[in-house]
């Protein structure tokens, strides 16, 4: 990550008169800063170079490869352990991300943390302190790559002039409007941040112009961000990891413009937790709170279910309710090693004694929910470890988790995919408006160099049995670096309801330097 060594006094004093996120009681976060901007194609052409240092970034801080983990090996009762026909979806799209040498980028950070969305018209996509927007039906370059700091140009204070990773990019369905999310003012520590940046744009065109919002929360990592209709929900990490912090920002506000605050929680003892983010045309049933998921370094075989109720008007009436425990399937966090509870690099790739990081402690990105006219619906996906004799893989754990409207989420159906002998990690899962659900993933092994791929199901497919495997692009090269990212993304297009994009890393053949890649694709039945 890059960031610059400019901290104004006034996010100084701020540090001073803000109230810190401390309690576990709710807290009215009042904003930094706010205002409208220009289109970003102005501020694009405008925005200067940033003073920047490269720094290790929060793998190569705290994460690095070895990991305190609660839970012990533990059999897996529900392996997929092969797969049927290949996946019968239809392809459409597969063009070249943001990576070295794509579109005139260098790479400078050792992973991009590759995400995006699909909107209206384009497909805006996040890697490393980079944005770029493409169109969605030719893959075409529309503007880019350029620092997401562009967004905050002439906003002053630390979104301006520091920068950061760990980017989100979200599209609001019910408005049109993409919601972009990053993190500022790298800690002194070197570890974590201080700020939440985040812009709204003005209309369904992502080159154009945004509401822009700086909170100051002082001690923050790993943003993540979930649309609802009441607001915008925000999940952070503490940078140890041992703490997650979940707040809610004023939607209405925001979309108009105006002054936004925020009502915070934190609780200790738990990471990584994902806000509900809605998919598809009908709303959450009226009154419905935010569901975030995640804890599962728990020590126990559980997905943590918390109830988000914001009251914008009377921030101390608001609630976070939980956790409640969602009952799973045992599972075995991957590449366990490196002494009793921790975990290492283990996802082996051609020609390299070199194994890759899976990421294993955390649900990863996004918590995706649909609400049907007979039960609402959350996909969420980790990876774990998976044993066959004394074979050792990488598979991916899914769940689908259901609720008949009362807010009362159970499993519905789960699976860990793993049905030969490849390893696959750092998934990301999303569902259909039809209840079809497509899984996106890396994929390798000492015989394959690491790819992108997918698996999914139709709605009417046995339940927790996923398709065989389509491959997105070959790896070409192994790599030296270990460190593979915090995520990935698959999102849905908000006009068919139907179509999945997906973006990942891999990398080029002779490079050192990692690459992405975007594809679009369907289940032809989805209408």
């Amino acid at each position: 990550m890059q960031f610059s060594k400019t901290v104004c006094c006034l996010a100084c004093l701020l540090l001073l008169t803000i109230p810190l996120i401390a309690q576990t009681g709710a807290s009215m976060v009042r904003e930094d800063r706010h205002d409208s901007s220009q289109s970003l194609r102005i501020m694009a052409a405008k925005a200067p170079r940033l003073k920047t240092d490269i720094v290790p970034g929060e793998h190569s801080d705290f994460e690095e490869f070895e990991k305190p983990l609660k839970l012990t090996s533990l059999p897996d009762t529900v392996v997929q352990r092969s797969a049927g026909a290949e996946i019968g979806t239809v392809g459409r799209l597969n063009f070249a991300g943001v990576g070295q040498g794509d579109y005139g980028y260098k790479v400078t950070f050792p992973v991009p943390d590759s995400n995006g969305a699909v909107g209206a018209t384009q497909f805006v996509q996040s890697v490393a302190s980079s944005i770029a927007v493409f169109d969605k039906s030719t893959g075409a370059l529309v503007l880019g790559p350029v620092s997401v700091n562009s967004l905050f140009q002439n906003f002053g204070g630390a979104c301006e002039t520091t920068q950061a990773g760990d980017s989100v990019i979200n599209y609001d369905k019910q408005a049109n409007r993409w919601v972009i999310g990053t993190m500022a003012q790298r800690l002194p520590s070197g570890e974590g941040f201080s700020y939440a940046c985040i812009a709204v744009s003005k209309t369904s065109d992502a080159t154009g112009e945004y509401n822009r919002y700086a909170v100051n929360l002082h001690t923050i990592d790993y943003l993540k961000i979930g649309v609802w209709p009441d607001g915008y929900y925000l999940g952070l990490n503490n940078p140890a990891n041992t703490t997650a912090t979940a707040c809610a920002m004023d939607r209405s506000a925001m979309l108009q413009g105006n002054a936004a605050n925020s009502v915070c929680f934190t609780r200790p003892g738990i990471n990584t937790l994902l806000p509900s983010d809605l998919d598809g045309h009908t709303l959450p049933p009226a009154g419905s709170p935010n569901y975030f998921v995640g804890g599962i370094n728990s020590g126990k075989n559980v997905l943590n279910l918390f109830k988000f109720h914001a009251d914008f008007n009377n921030p101390k009436a608001s609630t976070f309710a939980g956790p409640i425990a969602i009952n799973v399937a045992p599972y075995t966090p991957s590449c366990l090693g490196g002494g009793p509870g921790y975990y290492r690099a283990c996802v082996p790739q051609k020609g390299s004694i070199t194994k890759l990081e899976t990421l294993s402690d955390r649900l990863m990105y996004r918590n995706a929910y649909r609400n049907f006219s007979d039960h609402e619906a959350m996909v969420v996906n980790h990876s774990v470890e998976v044993t066959n004799g004394n074979v050792k893989t990488v598979g991916v754990r899914w769940y689908e988790l259901r609720s008949s409207g009362d807010g009362n989420f159970t499993v519905f159906q789960q699976g860990t995919y793993a049905p030969d002998s490849k390893s696959r990690w750092m998934g990301s899962i999303a569902m259909d408006g039809a209840g079809d659900i497509a899984l996106g993933y890396g994929v390798s092994s000492a015989a394959m160099y690491p790819g992108i791929a997918y698996s999914g199901r139709l709605s009417t497919d046995p339940l927790g049995v996923l398709a065989g495997e389509k491959l997105i692009r070959g790896g070409q090269t192994s790599t030296t670096n270990s460190l593979w990212g915090d995520y990935t993304s698959m999102s849905v297009d908000p006009v068919d309801d139907c179509t999945f994009w997906y973006t990942s890393q891999y990398y080029k053949s002779g490079q050192i330097n990692w690459s992405t890649q975007v594809s679009s694709f369907k289940f032809p039945a989805c209408k």
